[in-house]
């Protein structure tokens, strides 16, 4: 089968690489329909994550069951699933409390030894607890596929940063990062109830997607001057900020603009935000700092019924499409921001 795969910084390349299998009772093999490249891809695209040369690249990705093992029960030949970024076993005490990421035996797509899904076919373990079969009258609905695909990863790392933040309704909320997951964050304070969201940004197509999806204020000061003016239309900070990028200068904007007892629900992969920790500000303040790498298999059927029920469509945030050959150019495509979120299209 055909596969992405790292080579170095900024070279991604599509190859021939072994055909995924069954391996384990609980496996299944799911031939790749859709797929995304995610902004964290970047972070080794651009050499800031230590990735080796021949780790297959991808993990949000949706398709159709080819087979399944011996002990699998819920799924079979011919279902159409979604998988959330990484796979669980649905049995330990960190899935039993909803922290499928931290599962035992868990793991994530990609890399050192698992398939990608930026490839065709994609080996599941796992596969009752990890994969959620899609209802039979969506499978060729091309504009419903498009909706559900962001619950891969985004839409439910976006939800998570507005639970950790404590959203709810008539919440004020800041988002911090336009980006998709920034973007799908609006959504999901929307979602529950905001009243006020104030996304920080400086990229004009994404700013105004973000009020399509609901933000009612943008701001594009960064650094002191973005928490200055956050906290003067808030008339002292927002109660729940989500924090959505992970770098230094967006933590410490995130911790800056938080009212005091506010929460600060991050998401945003820390390579480097740690430094931001205003920790005297916090403590100073009562703020709290909540949140982490995202359960979306705990999120993906509540936002799955809300997408077909037609309430929830984080689909625009898919403003680039590619075949599987087209996939180093969507890298190249996502690191020059020209396009927010890549979808891969088997």
């Amino acid at each position: 089968m055909r596969a992405t795969v790292f080579h170095a910084p900024g070279d991604v390349r599509v190859e021939t690489v072994p055909d995924a299998k069954l391996l384990e009772p609980g496996d299944a093999v799911v031939r790749v329909t859709h797929a995304c490249i995610c902004g964290s891809d970047l972070w080794f695209y651009r050499g800031e994550a230590k990735w080796q040369t021949g780790w297959r690249t991808g993990h949000e990705w949706m398709g159709v069951v080819e087979e399944v093992g011996s002990a699998v029960r819920t799924l079979k030949k011919g279902d159409r699933v979604i998988a959330p970024f990484s796979f669980s076993d649905g049995e330990c005490e960190y899935c039993r409390k909803g922290v499928q990421t931290s599962c035992v035996h868990g793991g994530f797509w990609g890399g050192a030894g698992n398939d990608g899904g930026q490839g065709e076919a994609v080996r599941a373990p796992f596969a009752d607890a990890t994969l959620v079969a899609l209802p039979p009258e969506v499978a060729n609905d091309a504009a419903l596929l498009r909706k559900i695909l962001p619950l891969t990863d985004v839409m439910g790392t976006g939800h998570h940063a507005a639970v950790a933040a404590g959203v709810g309704p008539g919440s004020t909320v800041a988002v911090m990062g336009d980006g998709a997951v920034g973007l799908c964050a609006v959504l999901a304070a929307k979602r529950l109830g905001a009243e006020r969201i104030i996304i920080f940004g400086r990229h004009e197509s994404r700013l105004a997607l973000a009020r399509g999806f609901g933000a009612t204020d943008v701001i594009s000061a960064r650094d002191k001057a973005g928490i200055d003016e956050g906290r003067e239309r808030t008339s002292g900070g927002a109660e729940c900020v989500l924090e959505c990028v992970g770098t230094e200068s967006s933590m410490a904007q995130a911790i800056g603009v938080a009212r005091p007892g506010g929460t600060v629900g991050y998401v945003g992969v820390p390579y480097g935000a740690a430094a931001g920790l205003n920790l005297g500000r916090m403590f100073s303040h009562n703020i709290s700092l909540r949140g982490g790498v995202a359960p979306v298999r705990k999120y993906i059927p509540e936002l799955l019924k809300d997408v077909l029920a037609g309430t929830l469509d984080p689909g625009p945030v898919l403003d680039g499409e590619v075949d599987l050959d087209g996939v180093p150019g969507g890298y190249a495509a996502m690191d020059g921001r020209t396009v927010t979120k890549v979808m891969v299209k088997l």
